[in-house]
């Protein structure tokens, strides 16, 4: 935050520190890996290749001429310390993998910033954001897991309403827990909501961010010209007289 001289003593303790930061990328597993992908120029948008397709159950009916086998991928989308958040397989199984990445990412930022929530002298508030769940849809035709687990459970593991509330269960905390959803802005208002709430007292540490994984992630896709904002040819080219468009991207 900056202020002009004459207001500095009016904003004297309603300064905001980033002290700890974590994030899942495309071909990035974390900030560090990151920030060398975007000081070496690096392209993290890759061809999907055959196998990808076929394991991800693709339908060879839509393996049309146009297309576009590229996309941005996050790896171990598929993989959960369970025991270490007090899950048992089942439970985790049944979590949709948006929830599992963004709680093992915010455990990852306490971890960057030296911060043990539970021992933390304070409120602590986690603002989230998550992207669109097809996720339940692989298993809501099973019926032995429905009775087994109920739909309620399935419901907690999936619904976007539980992002915030779960993280803060889940790691102790105990100040506001909002999970906010503005469609593409999503993840900036809970930024902008997490410094609100830091700078009128409601806590005095925030986690904030965003999550968007797709399932299944290693898809092309139809670009549909005309009809969307999908890159013809699966590359984005910012401020490029060159460019057709977007492509979606997975991460944390």
């Amino acid at each position: 935050m900056s202020a002009r001289p004459d207001e500095s003593e009016d904003l004297e303790g309603l300064l905001i520190a980033v002290v700890g930061m974590a994030g899942r990328f495309p071909g990035a597993a974390d900030i560090e890996e990151y920030w060398r992908n975007l000081c070496a120029g690096a392209e993290s948008i890759r061809d999907v290749t055959e196998m990808e397709l076929r394991a991800a159950g693709l339908n060879p009916d839509r393996l049309k001429p146009d297309y576009v086998r590229r996309g941005a991928f996050i790896d171990g989308e598929d993989l959960f310390d369970e025991g270490y958040f007090g899950y048992s397989p089942r439970e985790a199984m049944i979590i949709d993998p948006q929830q599992r990445l963004f709680l093992e990412t915010s455990a990852e930022a306490f971890d960057d910033g030296g911060f043990e929530p539970r021992g933390f002298d304070g409120q602590i508030g986690v603002f989230a954001a998550e992207g669109i769940s097809l996720y339940p849809s692989g298993f809501l035709g099973d019926e032995l897991l429905i009775d087994a687990v109920g739909e309620f459970s399935i419901a907690l593991g999936n619904e976007k309403d539980y992002l915030a509330t779960r993280v803060a269960y889940k790691l102790g905390l105990r100040g506001p827990a909002i999970t906010v959803q503005t469609a593409c802005s999503s993840s900036l208002v809970a930024v902008h909501l997490a410094c609100q709430s830091l700078l009128t007292g409601e806590c005095d540490l925030a986690i904030a961010g965003g999550v968007s994984v797709r399932v299944p992630q290693r898809i092309g896709y139809v670009p549909g010209e005309g009809t969307g904002i999908a890159s013809l040819d699966g590359r984005c080219r910012a401020f490029d007289a060159d460019a057709t468009g977007t492509v979606t991207g997975n991460g944390v």
